[in-house]
């Protein structure tokens, strides 16, 4: 099949099966967000991002956990550190580009971890309602009555400094939007008339949850995940900053900066290019979430 066929097969408005439908619905959706000129410059700096993980230990041009106190604090460009050196003569750079990893590593797991959490939570409370609707929703509120910085700092005091409780910390604090998505989509979907047709077929609650709603808030829940992650960046970087995240000598974004603050007005290069990576990335998440938003919600397009 040459490229102008599979492109016609694709964009054909009368689809001979389900999997030609799913694909030719993943191809236009690619052709709308391939249009979106910001969007798609989110998307290459969050795969230069990944690359820049997985590719950390050839790409670096020095180890980051070297110190070399006689070359400390030193400017840009100076003896082949593109980005200076901190206050113990590690060089920036390569600590950017490893603390990469950290970044990803909490992004993903919170990721996974929130989202889930909060789609099962909305879609439980959004279909059984009653008492179990109400009980929920108060836990929900609650969660959400905090601001999540506070909230993680709390968790994260109750369970101890470290990444892992930083994720999870992180994770609890960030599943309550989720959960309101998802009761919101279940309250509209389980009026429906092919749900009422699946019960009467005889399905349960499980599987009418799971095989029928699940599949209609995932692209609700891909938008917020997306935009989200800006926040969840910097909520990292926060805890890092306070010591309460990744610890030293790990290469994390927030705990560079911490380190660098105090060098900030005769040094500026050692918290400010951490401090732009944070940017970068944040900036690159929310014009990707822009672009999925026009294209898994288009009546939010608009606004």
């Amino acid at each position: 099949m040459t490229e102008q066929t599979m492109r016609q097969w694709l964009l054909t408005d009368a689809p001979t099966s389900r999997r030609h439908a799913r694909m030719a619905n993943l191809y236009q959706g690619w052709l709308t967000l391939k249009a979106n000129h910001m969007a798609m410059f989110g998307l290459a700096i969050i795969l230069a991002l990944v690359l820049m993980a997985l590719f950390a230990p050839w790409i670096s041009p020095l180890d980051p956990f070297v110190q070399d106190l006689g070359n400390r604090l030193q400017p840009l460009g100076t003896d082949g550190h593109l980005l200076g050196t901190d206050s113990l003569g590690r060089d920036i750079l390569s600590r950017l580009i490893h603390g990469s990893r950290i970044t990803l590593y909490i992004v993903a797991l919170v990721a996974l971890i929130a989202p889930i959490a909060g789609l099962l939570m909305g879609t439980v409370a959004g279909y059984a309602g009653g008492w179990v609707d109400t009980i929920l929703m108060r836990i929900t509120d609650i969660f959400l009555a905090f601001p999540r910085l506070v909230l993680a700092l709390a968790f994260v005091a109750a369970l101890g400094a470290g990444i892992e409780n930083a994720v999870l910390a992180i994770s609890l604090t960030a599943w309550p939007p989720y959960a309101r998505i998802a009761r919101a989509e279940t309250l509209t979907i389980r009026s429906s008339d092919y749900i009422s047709a699946i019960r009467l077929q005889g399905a349960g609650p499980l599987r009418i949850i799971t095989k029928h709603i699940w599949p209609l808030c995932i692209s609700s829940l891909i938008v917020r995940v997306t935009l989200d992650m800006a926040g969840i960046i910097l909520a990292a970087a926060g805890l890092g900053f306070l010591g309460l995240g990744a610890q030293p000598p790990s290469p994390e974004w927030g705990a560079m900066i911490s380190e660098g603050r105090r060098f900030i007005l005769d040094h500026w290069w050692v918290a400010t290019m951490p401090g732009l990576a944070i940017f970068t990335v944040s900036l690159a998440f929310n014009l990707l979430g822009d672009g999925l938003r026009d294209v898994l919600d288009p009546k939010d397009a608009g606004k």
